[in-house]
């Protein structure tokens, strides 16, 4: 290791501690210790390009040991990135460009959002495997247009949370070859030494997943380590290099240790370290021939120049496939879509189906598919509950090219995979699992909404529809939580028309995943007139007007708007009229101008919802009288158990005139 890569090291030292004792609050431990292996990365193998971020063939490089952000944002300044000294002097200050954990969006060169451990490597899974099918399906003989790889650095904490395990056996499974993973073998946690409750041998660990493991290299030697990243290349396996490394290293002091690992290291311990290193400038400044030595720009421009040159050449020789992969890694959907899912829409209303709506979702992805080509679905092991498969797919296997992965029962996983597919670029991910297992995926899909990632996130078997699968299964509290997380789209739609235009909204959707929310019963078909249709797209609309006015208004949403219709037809018998509002997405209809909500829920009219699940949610749209599910389910048929928690068109029918009474 030469002279000059050590005190390249020493500058992201000196800038790391500098930026957390400034913020009074951060982590320096890892950014110090890790410094030499980011030296042999970044300097050596990292392809990227500094003034063009979003490249398409550059490398990726995800910081999974996300509290260590300073490491990152010390890298960006120092090769060049739009991130100048001003930004890393207001490290985690209000509306800086270098918040307390890295966020895809804000600072440029950062790849994904992480700070929640193991997300990152699982993104970084994700990347990988659209790497790999995107080589598969666009590059041709001659061409490598899509070849890059993805770098991963991660620490114990990753390996400690479940999630590492999930999305780590199937990167083995897979043969993701173009996954390096480079652990921080440090010991150290925030608990102190981690031998205490973290002792597994992980190089076997990994070598049973079908990984390439590199053991024993030395974290602060930057020459070894880039030595190792040279051999991981040449595995067909995803690789796992273990970097022995010391917490804090440079510390006198602190290193080795849990104090340095997220406090910031104090003015006498920084001068200690400033004389260990011989690092004699003042704090944020940063030695010209340092600056020269790190500066990636030229070089950036250098390899990116290279590879426009081939592209252009791949133009020439492949010109449809040279524009469908710009167009699908601009995020844009194909030019017929609109067209496609207005035929799709016409055909749900000329078939009339009273089916479940998981299958309507399986319909429309038979409809939309082929023209999306950038579908990528999968499940949870659950493909035929969850119908997320359509006829023309293909299984996502090591050696073949697919557009439909099998997870297995990985439902955290998946859907933290499925975000570093839609980070990278090129394809929109969807995959499913039940509704009641979204809360092994919640913090993946809060991920999703903080990045604005176009993820669809399909569940099904949504509510005491599941039957006799009894309260384990039966969603009661998930849909109202789900509609809780900021940004994400929630929709429970009645029918197939519903369920079309929910899965239209969400592949528009460009910056915000969505959850799509099916029965596992069947549900009525509903006749629309082209208006009606139209606003289904509002997330709220009147479903059924009366002839004469209106008493009350019931709410409904997915397979309780059928039963809200028969109660309105009932009460119509009774000479009592009530308008019926379909509310396939809160989400959706929460957005809409104020004119139009009130003309969906006018004032003065007594309104009552129904939904299968917990009533606290309803309370914000004005209702006096909910009717839901504020318990745990029952082991029963769903018949029986609609009947048992109050959901029948009698009782409702007796809630509604209640209400309109008490109006009075």
């Amino acid at each position: 290791m030469s002279n000059l890569q050590i005190r390249m090291a020493n500058a992201i030292r000196a800038l790391s501690m500098d930026a957390v004792q400034q913020a009074n609050s951060g982590h320096p431990g890892m950014p110090m210790g890790m410094a030499d292996i980011a030296v042999a990365l970044w300097d050596q193998h990292l392809q990227h390009n500094p003034a063009d971020p979003d490249w398409i063939n550059r490398d990726r490089f995800v910081l999974s040991n996300g509290h260590g952000s300073m490491l990152l944002y010390a890298l960006l300044h120092l090769t060049g990135y739009d991130l100048p000294m001003s930004e890393l002097k207001n490290f985690r200050q209000l509306h800086s460009k270098t918040p307390g954990h890295p966020e895809f969006g804000i600072t440029p060169g950062v790849e994904t959002t992480t700070g929640p451990l193991g997300q990152g490597i699982s993104n970084a899974v994700g990347m990988a495997l659209a790497e790999k099918l995107l080589a598969e399906e666009f590059n041709r003989p001659g061409f490598n247009i899509v070849d890059h790889y993805t770098y991963a650095f991660l620490g114990d904490g990753c390996l400690m949370e479940g999630i590492s395990h999930e999305v780590c056996s199937l990167a083995g499974t897979l043969k993701l070859n173009k996954l390096i993973a480079l652990w921080d073998d440090n010991g150290i946690s925030i608990d102190g030494k981690v031998v205490a409750w973290f002792n597994e041998d992980t190089p076997k660990r990994f070598e049973a997943y079908g990984w390439n493991v590199i053991r024993g290299v030395d974290g602060h030697n930057a020459s070894t380590v880039a030595n190792a990243i040279t051999s991981a290349k040449q595995s067909d396996k995803p690789t796992l290099i273990c970097c022995k490394t010391a917490i804090g290293q440079g510390s006198p002091n602190m290193a080795g240790s849990d104090k340095v690992h997220g406090s910031p290291l104090g003015a006498d311990e920084i001068a200690a370290t400033r004389k260990a290193l011989n690092w004699t400038t003042p704090p944020f400044e940063v030695p010209e021939d340092l600056y020269l030595a790190w500066d990636f720009r030229g070089r950036g421009q250098t390899i990116q120049g290279q590879w426009n040159a081939r592209f252009a050449d791949y133009q020439k020789a492949h010109p449809r496939s040279a524009a469908e992969l710009v167009r699908r890694m601009r995020g844009d959907l194909p030019s017929d879509f609109a067209a496609k899912l207005q035929a799709l829409l016409a055909q749900c209303q000329a078939k009339a189906e009273t089916i479940a709506t998981r299958k309507s979702s399986q319909n429309a992805i038979e409809a939309l598919a082929p023209a999306v080509p950038e579908m990528m679905g999968g499940s949870a092991d659950l493909t035929g509950s969850n119908l997320t498969n359509w006829s023309a797919c293909k299984p996502v296997r090591a050696n073949q090219w697919g557009n439909h992965i099998n997870y297995g029962v990985r439902e955290f996983g998946m859907s933290a995979i499925m975000n570093g597919m839609a980070l990278h670029g090129g394809y929109i991910p969807f995959g499913g699992t039940f509704l009641t297992f979204s809360d092994y995926s919640r913090n993946a899909l809060r991920m999703a909404a903080l990045m604005k990632l176009r993820s669809i996130f399909v569940f099904t078997h949504d509510s005491i529809g599941l039957g006799e699968d009894g309260p384990t299964h039966q969603s009661v509290e998930q849909v109202s939580s789900l509609r809780l997380i900021p940004n994400l789209a929630v929709w429970r739609p009645c029918d197939t028309t519903e369920s079309a235009v929910a899965w239209g909204a969400a592949l528009e959707r460009r910056h915000g995943p969505s959850a799509l929310i099916f029965s596992r019963q069947n549900c009525p078909f509903v006749a629309r007139s082209p208006k009606q249709i139209e606003n289904i797209a509002r997330g709220g609309y009147v479903v059924h007007e009366p002839s004469k006015a209106a008493k009350a208004v019931i709410i409904a949403t997915g397979s309780e708007v059928g039963l809200a219709l028969q109660t309105a037809q009932q009460l119509a018998k009774e000479g009592t009229s009530v308008r019926v509002v379909s509310m396939p997405s809160t989400s959706y209809f929460d957005q809409q101008d104020v004119q139009y909500k009130a003309s969906v829920l006018p004032a003065g009219l007594p309104r009552i919802a129904i939904e299968a699940g917990v009533t606290d949610y309803w309370w914000k749209y004005g209702c006096v009288a909910v009717h839901g599910v504020d318990t745990f389910g029952e082991s029963a048929p769903a018949n029986q158990l609609y009947a048992y928690f109050g959901l029948t068109v009698d009782q409702i029918s007796t809630t509604v005139k209640q209400c309109i009474a008490q109006a009075k």
